[in-house]
């Protein structure tokens, strides 16, 4: 597996990492516990180093799969994890509000080291902006815990441009995490330049449009109430039939490269700066070898304007959260 560095912080990680999310939250029903942490360990002898969770996937479940599976290969693997959200103290699935009080930020980071089987929390996102606590105290909180050794580097999700510059000024950012695909390009307006300029990495997650874009779902596809497609305006029926002809197009791109279109999309990221590196989720060993066959897949001029020209030529339908999820991004 090919390596990249996040960055200039000297970070280097696998070109592609694991997004864990959906072994246990979000997706219906979490797999089976054996199966995932065999996952876990076959990406690691696959040559993924990067390994992507969060306190609220579960909620915590993740985070406690990861620590079981990576314990043994620990010394090999970069994990990120993260914080603020406020959970729902009653045990529900998702979270009640946002908490990034600097207070409960060390208190997270305190009990996902005991659940990540660790000494340490390699990157340590804020997992969305607190619009109630300013983002230096966020990033001072973040400075206290990387002095005290608990973590190693600084990361921001979903936030905007002017949020990073001013986060960056109190305690260097390693890499901002947001969602970024073929079908979801908000970022390239201010948030990538920023890291640019600013030498921070770039981690897309969902790079494969919630497994869209590898053309594993139709206009007749049912969602499990407990899966969060199933509200989502992307994956209405009605959007999936209008979506799909850009997944074609991509398939035709892919086929003659000997390509799917999902390691297309994928490909097609890793070719927009050497200092970004997507984290595609699976609970399926057959996907995670397609995706980890991306990051051998070369794009010349003329596959990258023919993508370009799909995505022109094929709007897409349906905002990719809803009202209130859209809220809190961006900020």
């Amino acid at each position: 597996m090919k390596k990249r560095i996040l960055g200039k912080s000297g970070l280097e990680v696998s070109a592609l990492g694991l997004g864990c999310m959906g072994m246990s939250w979000a997706y219906g029903a979490p797999g089976d516990r054996g199966e995932m942490i065999k996952l876990l360990r076959d990406a690691v002898d696959l040559g993924l180093t990067f390994f992507d969770t969060a306190e609220v996937y579960g909620p915590l479940a993740n985070e406690e799969l990861l620590g079981e599976g990576l314990e043994p290969v620990r010394d090999k693997v970069v994990i990120a994890t993260k914080f603020g959200w406020k959970l729902d103290p009653n045990g529900g699935a998702w979270p009640i509000g946002l908490d990034s009080r600097p207070e409960h930020i060390k208190e997270v980071a305190d009990v996902s080291l005991k659940r990540l089987r660790t000494d340490h929390i390699d990157i340590f996102y804020q997992h969305r902006v607190d619009p109630e606590v300013p983002i230096e105290d966020v990033a001072g909180a973040v400075a206290d815990l990387i002095k005290a050794g608990k973590v190693g580097h600084f990361g921001l999700s979903e936030a905007s441009a002017s949020t990073i510059r001013r986060a960056h000024a109190v305690q260097p950012v390693t890499v901002v995490q947001s969602e970024y695909s073929l079908w979801t390009r908000d970022p390239e307006a201010e948030v990538l330049p920023t890291l640019e300029e600013l030498g921070i990495g770039f981690v897309p997650y969902s790079p494969l449009g919630r497994g869209f874009l590898t053309g594993a779902f139709s206009a007749g596809t049912q969602f499990a109430a407990d899966d969060f497609r199933a509200g989502n305006p992307r994956f209405t029926a009605e959007a999936l039939q209008k979506n799909a002809a850009l997944v074609e197009t991509l398939k035709a791109i892919a086929g003659p490269k000997g390509a799917t279109p999902g390691q297309l999309a994928l490909a097609w990221l890793l070719a927009r700066k050497p200092w970004i590196v997507p984290i595609p989720g699976t609970r399926k060993l057959s996907r995670l070898e397609e995706n980890i066959g991306a990051a051998d897949l070369d794009l010349n001029e003329a596959d990258l304007a023919a993508i370009e020209a799909a995505v022109e030529g094929n709007k897409v339908e349906g905002q990719r959260y809803r009202d209130n999820e859209l809220s809190m991004v961006n900020l």
